[in-house]
C-alpha cells in the first residue's frame, strides 16, 4: 500500500501533533515505534544520520531533564546544590516527565525523517494550490540536508584519495568551506534554472496530478481521529 504525497504528509503531521498532545507514555511510545518502523523503509545510508539525530535528541532530553526540572516527592537520587539551578535531584515524577518529553521529541523527529526521506516532494509541491512560493521554499529546505550529506561524502572520498585522512571534528571541519561554496553555487544554478523556466510569470502550468485513491481519502478522517484521540484519550 502506497499513499499519495499529500495524504502521507497529513498523516505524518497528525502523528506528530498526536505525540505532542498525548499524555500517556505508552501512547507516545507506540507512535514513536510506528514511525521508526516507517523510517526503516528508507535506504540505510540515507537514514543513518537522521535516525542518529532523532534518537540522540530524545536521549538528551531523557538524561538532562530530571536534573533541570524540580517536581515530585519520591526522591531517587540527591546531588549537590548548583547556583541558580538549585539542588540536583532525580524523582520518579521527573523521570516520567522526561521519558514522555523525550518520546515526544523523538516522535516528532521521526515524523520529519519520514517526510524528508520517503515523500515525493515534487508531487507534494504540485498538489499545493495556495502559498506555492512558501511550499517551494519548504521543499527546497527539506532537500538541503540530504544534498549536503551527499556532497560531504563525495568531498571526504576525494580528500581520502589524495592521502588526507578525514577524522574527528577538525578533519571534518575542513569540509565546511567547500560545502558552503558548493551550496552557494548550487543555489545560483537553481535560481537560473527557475528563471529560465519562467518561475513567477503569469500563465504558469502544472504537472499532472495523480488521482486520489480510496486509501488516500480514508487517511483524512484517520488523521483527524488521531489528533482528537490525542486530545481526549491518549
Amino acid at each position: 500500500m502506497k499513499l499519495g504525497a499529500v495524504p502521507a504528509a497529513l498523516l505524518l503531521a497528525a502523528l506528530g501533533v498526536t505525540a505532542l498532545l498525548a499524555e500517556h507514555i505508552l501512547s507516545v511510545a507506540a507512535i514513536a515505534l510506528g514511525l521508526l518502523v516507517v523510517c526503516m523503509r528508507a535506504p540505510r545510508r540515507s537514514r543513518r544520520l537522521y535516525l542518529f539525530a532523532a534518537v540522540t535528541s530524545g536521549l538528551g532530553i531523557l538524561v538532562l531533564s530530571p536534573f533541570l526540572h524540580v517536581r515530585g516527592d519520591f526522591v531517587l537520587w540527591s546531588g549537590p546544590t548548583v547556583p541558580v539551578i538549585g539542588m540536583l535531584d532525580v524523582t520518579t515524577e521527573e523521570l516520567k516527565i522526561a521519558a514522555r518529553n523525550a518520546l515526544r521529541l523523538t516522535s516528532l523527529s521521526l515524523a520529519f525523517v519520514a517526510y524528508a526521506l520517503l515523500l515525493d516532494h515534487d508531487r507534494l509541491l504540485a498538489s499545493v494550490g495556495f502559498a506555492r512560493r512558501s511550499a517551494l521554499a519548504a521543499a527546497l529546505a527539506t532537500r538541503l540536508v540530504p544534498t549536503l550529506e551527499r556532497d560531504a561524502a563525495g568531498l571526504a572520498e576525494a580528500v581520502r584519495g589524495r592521502g588526507v585522512a578525514v577524522e574527528g571534528i577538525l578533519g571534518r571541519g575542513r569540509l565546511l568551506s567547500p560545502l558552503v561554496a558548493g551550496s552557494l553555487e548550487r543555489a545560483t544554478r537553481l535560481a537560473e534554472a527557475m528563471e529560465a523556466r519562467g518561475f513567477g510569470c503569469d500563465g504558469r502550468t502544472r504537472a499532472p496530478r495523480a488521482a486520489w485513491t480510496s486509501v488516500d481519502r480514508a487517511v483524512i478522517p484517520v488523521a483527524v481521529a488521531l489528533v482528537a484521540a490525542g486530545v481526549l484519550w491518549l
